[in-house]
């Protein structure tokens, strides 16, 4: 009982962290400097435009954790945009990252909370394979 607690409260923070990168960062532009690493990354004059769109897939993504459908692909996805985002933003834009290149650290930190979280805290039941049950 007390893992499904923490999984719970642990996907709600998990979905808080990408409604607040997505909607105050990026779609409401509170924090001018998503778009700014958004321009740089895909060299665009249209950066606002790619960060409404990168922002609203943020919160996208937040509805996606907190329905609770298919939570292992979620998870996986997270997993694989986040390594892909602070990779690009670790070599072709560190200068503009709070935390400049150690925001890697933060940025592996959150992966392995959303593995823990999802492999372990929120394991599935395993199904029973054999004919017999002895």
């Amino acid at each position: 009982m007390k893992k499904y607690v923490a999984a719970n409260w642990l996907n709600f923070f998990i979905a808080i962290v990408w409604i607040s990168n997505g909607l105050f960062c990026k779609v409401l532009n509170l924090v001018p400097r998503h778009q700014e690493i958004v321009a740089r990354i895909l060299n665009t004059d249209n950066a606002r435009l790619w960060t409404l769109l990168i922002g609203s897939a943020e919160v996208g993504m937040a509805v996606w954790i907190l329905l609770s459908i298919k939570t292992r692909l979620n998870a996986i996805a997270q997993i694989v945009i986040i390594a892909i985002m602070n990779t690009l933003e670790f070599f072709l834009a560190p200068d503009l990252l709070l935390w400049g290149k150690a925001n890697a650290i933060f940025a592996f930190m959150f992966m392995a909370l959303i593995y823990f979280n999802e492999y372990h805290l929120n394991k599935k039941p395993t199904r029973q394979t054999a004919c017999f049950p002895f």
